[in-house]
């Protein structure tokens, strides 16, 4: 189902050879909007399996800054792929996401329960839906020498080497860390795995700076984390509704599952809007007979061409289509080089009218 304000669910109904086929269930949608509530409700009630699709709720502990669900809830309803990486690995991708929960995946159908996956991640969800990764981890674990776990490559690090790199990311930490004590140098990486996290980077400032300094300032840079968590969380969410609209409802192909929509923005109204079409929607695919409701489609211009071929010599790119061209041209990095010849012009142009004699030159500044 595709949402309004904020939440979707997909649902594909994959076939075991038997029928009715389960269906595969998947909520997305914007952050904030209920989703982990929905797949519980949906578990409970149809016998299903909840796997999350979250790139931060893998990592072990931090359960506040990443939203997990509770202890409870998990002893209510089975969930998966939740705590099971230490935050100080850096190198899980999302082909063992991928890997791990495609297993899953298959473990639940094989017990005749319905996977409910809840995300969370754009990316993740998409390696369930569409076969678009490349597993490169297996070739470059076979090179000689390789490590791939961030904290033992960093442990390898001679002192020295790991004070100055703490001393980029993280000076006043650094100052406060012997060169030598190399255990604890290479557990102050925030640049990677569980660090990336929405609500962890927006407070950093404030809580290095806890007892260093004035109640007054402390309270300061606590008011700067909370406004910048809500900038950066907005923002989120507005990514997350505009890759629905473009993966799923733009362009429909003949992979992408059908889209019902959700109205979430009352909450005293949550059974009536949400949970009850959800469970309507769902039983209709495990009974093997049409929603009651219409999935969600985009209207799109008779006159777009798919297929158009235009070059952009200013980045040196093909891109085909009229919807990528348009979106191209509003790209940051096409921008960026549009903005870099416009300088070059203007000085050019700049220069070319500073030549010529003298004479001609001062003939042609304006009269006082």
């Amino acid at each position: 189902m595709a949402a309004g304000p904020g939440r979707a669910m997909a649902a594909a109904a994959l076939s075991l050879g038997r029928a009715p086929p389960r269906p595969l269930v998947v909520i997305l949608g914007a952050t904030g909007t209920g989703k982990s509530a929905l797949a519980l409700q949906l578990g409970l009630r149809l016998g299903g399996e909840i796997v999350s699709a979250d790139s931060m709720q893998v990592y072990k502990g931090l359960d506040i800054i990443t939203n997990k669900v509770s202890s409870q809830e998990q002893r209510l309803c089975r969930h998966h792929m939740i705590s099971f990486v230490d935050p100080l690995v850096s190198n899980y991708t999302v082909v063992d996401f991928r890997d791990k929960a495609v297993a899953l995946i298959e473990d639940i159908f094989s017990r005749d329960k319905i996977p409910i996956i809840v995300g969370g991640t754009n990316y993740y969800i998409e390696s369930l839906l569409w076969k678009v990764l490349i597993n490169t981890k297996e070739k470059a674990s076979k090179a000689p020498g390789l490590v791939t776990d961030r904290k033992v490559e960093l442990e390898q690090l001679d002192g020295a080497e790991l004070h100055r790199l703490l001393s980029q990311v993280d000076p006043e930490m650094a100052a406060k860390l012997h060169p030598h004590d190399k255990r604890k140098l290479a557990r102050q990486d925030y640049q990677h795995g569980i660090f990336q996290s929405i609500g962890f980077k927006e407070f950093h400032e404030y809580l290095v700076s806890e007892g260093k300094c004035s109640p007054e300032t402390s309270a300061v840079l606590l008011e700067k984390g909370i406004q910048a968590l809500k900038q950066v969380t907005k923002r989120y969410a507005r990514k997350q509704n505009k890759w629905v609209r473009n993966r799923f409802l733009r362009r429909p192909g003949p992979n992408v599952p059908p889209v019902y929509g959700l109205e979430v923005s009352d909450p005293l109204r949550w059974e009536e809007d949400v949970l009850k079409p959800a469970l309507e929607i769902v039983e209709s695919f495990i009974q093997g007979r049409e929603p009651p409701a219409e999935p969600v489609r985009m209207e799109h211009d008779v006159k777009e061409n798919k297929r158009s071929h235009r070059v952009c010599e200013l980045c040196d790119r093909v891109i085909i289509g009229d919807r990528e061209w348009a979106a191209h041209t509003r790209s940051k990095s096409h921008l960026h080089h549009l903005k870099k010849r416009r300088k070059l012009e203007a000085t050019s142009r700049a220069a070319e009218g500073g030549s010529g004699d003298t004479e001609t030159s001062d003939s042609s500044l304006p009269l006082p």
